[in-house]
């Protein structure tokens, strides 16, 4: 498992990614809107799918974690899913998605919504479990240095074990040179 910070990242860097994956969608599939005392000029929406034609739709979060939802991997993968090739129109410019119907579109944003305050929410809790929060910096320093004292001790202690480890292997190998092998 990886450390507090490493997750705090990646937790970050999924925020980004939904943030993003966000505004494109608003900039690239908002409905038009009507103007008032004008005549309405959006096109035609595309008909809507129905269910058998479509599979369910997903979330941002779960297309992030390619629907793992464990525990394991909190944070989603660590590339973003592939992403289809942009269409090209004649005079080759990029071809924009047709908008969306008003109720899907709020739909999707409701769900994006929801994936961008559960993801903060995930933000808050790590940053809340990082070490030293709460604690002065002198009191940090001073608990660095007892920790370094006690380290001084166990390694002494791990170097005495060392010791005798290698004086036990010198009287085994002793011993076992002193039986003889009976015929």
């Amino acid at each position: 498992m990886a450390d507090k910070l490493t997750q705090l990242q990646d937790a970050l860097d999924n925020q980004l990614t939904l943030m993003y994956a966000a505004m494109n969608y608003i900039q690239t599939r908002q409905p038009y809107s009507a103007i008032p005392g004008q005549p309405n000029q959006a096109p035609d929406p595309a008909p809507l799918p129905t269910p058998d034609t479509v599979a369910a739709p997903q979330s941002a979060v779960s297309q992030l974690t390619n629907g793992d939802t464990s525990e394991q991997q909190p944070n989603g993968p660590s590339q973003p899913p592939p992403q289809p090739a942009e269409e090209v129109a004649a005079d080759g410019r990029p071809r924009t998605p047709p908008p969306e119907r008003p109720e899907v579109f709020n739909r999707a944003m409701r769900d994006m919504a929801r994936d961008l305050v559960l993801q903060e929410q995930q933000i808050e809790i790590l940053i809340n479990h990082l070490p030293g929060l709460g604690n002065s910096e002198e009191s940090q320093v001073m608990r660095m240095r007892e920790l370094e004292a006690e380290l001084r001790e166990v390694e002494a202690e791990r170097a005495r074990a060392e010791e005798e480890k290698e004086r036990m292997v010198d009287m085994l190998g002793e011993v076992i040179g002193k039986v003889k092998r009976i015929p």
